[in-house]
């Protein structure tokens, strides 16, 4: 095979905005269509694999530690709604899950079945849905929703064959296991039953905007279907859902800074929505419902007293001012609130301190919500989440619970005496030893002197006495926080005397919502210097050296990749960006494009703003390739993407390799995949050795 680079070709093409022309060599690659597209995509593929040849014995020795690590035939916690007990299991040498139920015991309402050791199925167990059947002719295939109707009786479920996230929604009748003749195309992702004969469900516009929020009426054809509610606003995306008390149906229309709630009586799905309050711009709110005593009240999570939030309440049919709320949880500097999740009989809520997310809850035995009281754990790092509880009045909550050393946990926590149950803990087959690893938490000072926490995570007997290898990776984007969690695939690294390191630079929301609003449009630059002085503070240490230091990103964080590419060559031995959104400036120059509009209030709008537009090409990365050095990169795309398009890598490689002085540029295009990837564990876990693989070579970890 050939080492011969693919030569792209140039068509020249200009861009015009505000003044300024910029001519695009490659923007002619974004014909999906063209022969010649698809032709070079497939020459790149073919020259990253002649490049990365030598690397197959330890990619497939990478996959086999994966594969050989998890436990293939296994089974979730079951979780109870209404009179069964529901949960997933998978099966040795399939891809996919297989949702199933038994029937809950009286005897033990709240008593989940005792999950088996080796994976096999329950006494009485019913099969939902067997994936692998469905995905069997298909390359690619993704679930989007999986409902069960109120009754336990009727499943809607929809399916995605080709990466592009729309999906196809079909209804099971899971007594008698035929499917309904209704079938709704072109859907997004969710489905929400109102009742046993209506669905409420969400389709996209042309720029992939979730838009309208349309009713199904089951037997009826989808020609029929009532169009709910439209957003005409092109920067608000929909949903819609349903509290676990069945009291009410929600509409949500949100922007990335303000939103607004429609809210109807559950039992009246073909009646009219109501609003709640109305929009203001900046504002957002988020809707819980309680009921202590039986007064029916809103707790509102919202930002209108502070960026940090605050939570209050008000009845239900008298709603007061935001700022006028009585204050359950009031602003609070040092406190990000995130929400809140109602029960009968409590209510919890979550918030950020000290980078790390956390759970409190209070008692609504009283008539109203008492004290808030936090639930403490006993490492430093780790990430705590409330889950699998759709049970409007139990008595024991589902947790989640993981650390970068700890195997996620399935825990059950009884609210009345604070006590935990451990119903399973993540099995790591061939053994693991916790106590063989450890994590902790660095600051690096950032170029205006804000400090940056950094998550380290190492073998324990590698010690911190010379440089080691390390892959620092960032995101840093949309306010998403980048928590501890444990990963097997990172054992792989780990065990080669590899350094984990992730960067929670400013545009995440690890320190509340000022350290968003500090890495987004005009301030975006922070994100890119943050993530330097992180790679900048482990080399002073003497963790590591600029010549073993690999980054890694995807996506928004992609984009990060490539700005630092550009930024500080120099520091970063390889550069691997997934899914990168690297040609960002074309990309939010056309609002025909998915996702375009809605960005602008992350980004800037540089469609009508020239200021914006100068500095979005200020960091850019397509836009500020250079003839010096740079780091080896090796870009992972997927064709049928619809939020990063492949043109965006596949754009910067070529320029890359036309103009940069130094490095080595390599772009693996999945050609029947989405923004998640390949599809199927076992395609996944092979993508991801690969990925390692070469991270492991760029960084010295292993003899080349």
């Amino acid at each position: 095979m050939s080492k011969s680079a693919p030569h792209a070709p140039k068509h020249l093409i200009t861009r015009s905005f505000h003044g300024r022309d910029v001519v695009d060599n490659y923007e002619w690659m974004r014909d999906k269509a063209s022969p010649e597209t698809l032709n070079y995509l497939e020459a790149e593929n073919a020259y990253t694999e002649s490049l990365t040849g030598h690397l197959q014995p330890l990619t497939d020795a990478i996959y086999g530690e994966i594969k050989g690590r998890v436990k293939e035939t296994d089974m979730s916690v079951p979780s109870r709604q209404g009179g069964w007990w529901y949960y997933g299991r998978t099966v040795e040498g399939k891809d996919y899950g297989i949702s199933c139920r038994v029937a809950a015991e009286r005897e033990q309402p709240w008593t989940p079945p005792r999950v088996p050791e080796d994976g096999s199925p329950l006494p009485g167990e019913q099969v939902l849905l067997d994936i692998n059947e469905l995905a069997a002719d298909h390359e690619f295939f993704s679930l989007g929703a999986s409902r069960v109707s109120p009754s336990g009786r009727l499943l809607a479920y929809s399916f995605d064959t080709s990466g592009d996230e729309r999906f196809e929604l079909r209804v099971k009748d899971l007594e008698t296991g035929s499917l309904y003749d209704d079938t709704l195309t072109d859907i997004f992702y969710g489905a929400v039953w109102a009742g046993e004969e209506h669905i409420f469900y969400v389709r996209v516009d042309d720029a992939w905007r979730p838009h309208q929020v349309w009713r199904h009426t089951l037997g009826t054809p989808e020609s029929a279907d009532v169009l709910v509610y439209e957003e005409p606003d092109e920067r608000f995306n929909v949903g819609v859902g349903a509290d676990r008390a069945e009291r009410f149906l929600y509409i949500v229309s949100s922007s990335k800074s303000t939103s607004e709630f429609h809210v109807l009586d559950f039992d009246n799905p073909t009646g009219e929505f109501r609003m709640l309050w109305p929009r203001q711009d900046g504002v957002e709110y988020d809707v819980d419902f309680i009921a202590p005593g039986g007064e029916e009240k809103w707790v509102v999570t919202h930002n209108a007293t502070g960026p940090n939030f605050a939570v209050g309440t008000c009845p239900i049919d008298s709603l007061a001012p935001l700022r006028e709320l009585d204050d359950v949880a009031a602003h609070d500097d040092a406190r990000r609130i995130e929400g809140t999740d109602s029960y009968r009989d409590f209510i919890f809520l979550s918030y950020r301190a000290g980078g790390i997310g956390r759970l409190a809850v209070a008692d609504l035995a009283g008539g109203s919500i008492g004290q808030f009281t936090e639930i403490e754990f006993d490492e430093e790092l780790y990430t705590v989440g409330l889950g699998g509880n759709p049970e409007w009045d139990a008595p024991v909550v589902r947790l989640s619970y993981t650390s970068f050393t700890q195997p996620a946990q399935v825990l059950d926590y009884t609210v009345a005496n604070g006590e935990f149950t451990l119903l399973k803990q993540q099995e790591v087959e061939g053994g693991y030893d916790p106590a063989q690893y450890v994590a902790e938490r660095l600051w690096a000072t950032a170029d205006d002197g804000t400090e940056v926490p950094v998550s380290v995570v190492r073998r324990v007997d590698v010690g911190v006495d010379k440089p080691l290898p390390t892959l620092l990776y960032g995101y840093g984007s949309y306010e998403h926080s980048i928590d501890p969690s444990f990963s097997v695939a990172r054992l792989s690294l780990l065990d080669r005397g590899m350094v984990w390191a992730c960067a929670h630079v400013r545009g995440g929301g690890e320190m509340g919502r000022l350290w968003y609003d500090n890495g987004k449009m005009m301030s975006k630059r922070n994100t890119f210097t943050d993530f330097i002085a992180c790679a900048d503070a482990l080399v002073e240490r003497g963790m590591t050296t600029y010549g073993q230091l690999v980054a890694e990103g995807a996506s928004a964080g992609g984009l990060l990749m490539g700005a630092v590419a550009n930024m500080a060559p120099e520091k970063f031995a390889g550069v691997l960006a997934v899914v990168p959104f690297v040609d960002q400036l074309t990309s939010i120059l056309m609002p025909e494009l998915p996702l375009t509009v809605t960005e602008w209030e992350e980004w800037g709008d540089p469609y009508h703003d020239p200021e914006a537009y100068d500095y979005i090409a200020s960091y850019a990365p397509y836009e500020n390739i250079e003839a010096k050095n740079y780091p080896d990169i090796l870009a992972v795309t997927s064709l049928n993407d619809t939020r990063v398009l492949y043109v965006e890598p596949a754009k910067w490689i070529a320029k890359l390799r036309e103009t940069a002085t130094g490095g080595e540029f390599l772009l693996k295009t999945e050609m029947s995949a989405g923004h998640g990837g390949v599809s199927g564990r076992y395609a996944q876990w092979k993508q991801t050795a690969f990925e390692y693989a070469w991270v492991l070579d760029k960084s010295g970890a292993v003899e080349r």
